[in-house]
Parts: structure tokens; sequence; C-alpha cells
């Protein structure tokens, strides 16, 4: 049960890192427009979508941990 408990505590605090860098993918997806770069806008802009992404899985691995 330890390894589970632990693993239960890796995973929220990974989503919570997760969450911390979309909103800079996305903070510096806007700035890289403003400088005219929409190509680096654009894939830092995915990057936050996939981010997001990643959310719903990590909460989906939470649930599942904590139903052990």
């Amino acid at each position: 049960m330890k390894d589970l408990e632990k693993l239960e505590k890796l995973l929220h605090h990974w989503r919570t890192h997760n969450d911390e860098h979309a909103e800079v993918y996305r903070e510096w997806a806007g700035k890289t427009s403003s400088l005219g770069r929409e190509d680096l806008s654009t894939i830092l802009s995915t990057l936050y979508s996939e981010a997001k992404k990643l959310d719903r899985l990590f909460k989906e691995a939470i649930g599942k941990v904590a139903n052990r």
C-alpha cells in the first residue's frame, strides 16, 4: 500500500506542476505573438493544449489510485 500512497502524492504533485507549466506556455504564446512570432506562438499554444489534455489523464490516474 505504501507505493500506491506514494504514487497518489506524486500524481497530485505532477498534476500541479503540469498546470503551472501549461500557464507558462500560454503566457509565452501571448508574448511571442506580440513579437510577431506566430510560428512560436502556435507551438506554445499547442503545448498548452496538450498539457491540459494531460490534466485529464492525471485526474483519471488519481481517481484509480484513490479507489485502490
